[in-house]
């Protein structure tokens, strides 16, 4: 197999430890293109190519992870992963791991902790990396890293939310919130709130702010509603996608162009937090990406008696 074979195979993988530790599809992307680089111009050949491209991509990640947290202290309002589609690695044996690990609420998680503490999390409790190997990839020693490993477990554990539902349950009602929403269903959408829901928009200051840090039922509710009328009189539509390993969907102008996404966390038989990203930037890898503003003005048009369709 040659080197670019061997890379190749291993890119799923390599991605995935990316974007946990980053939180960002294009800077992992970055990351794993700079691993490649690095891998072509090394003139030893490693006994094990999987532990010398993680080890890599994972140095890689943390620096790119301490000039991003500089950034991100800056960021205009809630900071959100971006969200992902799909994960391209897979792996049956650690599936749960993988797809828990993926949320939005991990991720979040994952951002409180330091990138060591962060890098050696993904590598061994997530991928099931050896000591030995974690130790390589961060350049620590083995004691250290698993006293980086417990505080990192005990951070995680602390605030992870526990998804009790299976996820076929969790999709249905997904959709049910969904539906509910398109079509102005209040008595429904009030039902399946949590008391203490979440809604939280990330639009870093490039596109209209909706849902920034909402919280509780009735303010929720009041969103909702105010929000699903006049966006489907302009043109949107709301597509149920997965997102993030989780039940979510995406919004659509009226000329088919990604307009933001939705992750729903659910959590017995409620809707425990909707995330939006409406910051174009974080949407351009999905597709083509619509103009919030003018999505948002007609949709006000709308909403004070002067209805026109989105531009």
């Amino acid at each position: 197999m040659t080197r670019d074979e061997e890379f190749q195979e291993l890119r799923p993988l390599l991605f995935s430890i990316a974007y946990r530790i980053l939180g960002s599809v294009a800077e992992a992307e970055d990351a794993v293109q700079e691993t490649w680089l690095r891998y072509e111009a090394s003139a030893t050949v490693p006994d094990s190519p999987k532990a010398f491209l993680s080890s890599v991509v994972t140095h890689v990640s943390i620096n790119v992870l301490r000039s991003a947290r500089v950034r991100r202290e800056e960021y205009v309002g809630p900071w959100l992963p971006e969200p992902l589609l799909t994960d391209p690695y897979d792996d049956p044996q650690r599936s749960a791991e993988l797809a828990d690990s993926v949320s939005m609420a991990a991720l979040l998680l994952l951002e409180r902790l330091s990138p060591l503490e962060r890098a050696v999390f993904v590598l061994r409790e997530v991928f099931g990396f050896g000591f030995p190997e974690v130790a390589s990839a961060v350049e620590r020693s083995e004691a250290a890293c698993r006293q980086l490993a417990v505080r990192a477990r005990r951070h995680m554990n602390e605030g992870r939310p526990r998804f009790e539902a299976d996820r076929r349950e969790r999709r249905e009602l997904a959709g049910r919130f969904l539906d509910a929403f398109r079509e102005g269903d209040v008595g429904a959408l009030a039902e399946m709130l949590a008391a203490d829901v979440q809604m939280v928009s990330d639009s870093g200051g490039k596109a209209p702010q909706w849902g920034k840090g909402v919280a509780g039922a009735a303010n929720v509710l009041r969103l909702l509603t105010a929000m699903s009328g006049p966006l489907a009189a302009v043109g949107v539509t709301v597509e149920p996608h997965g997102m993030n390993g989780q039940p979510g969907a995406i919004f659509r102008d009226p000329d088919g162009r990604i307009l933001n996404t939705w992750t729903i966390d659910v959590l017995d038989g409620r809707v425990q937090a909707v995330r939006t990203v409406i910051n174009p930037d974080k949407l351009a890898h999905l597709g083509p990406v619509a103009d919030a503003w003018a999505v948002s003005r007609a949709a006000n048009a709308h909403r004070h008696g002067t209805p026109g369709r989105a531009e």
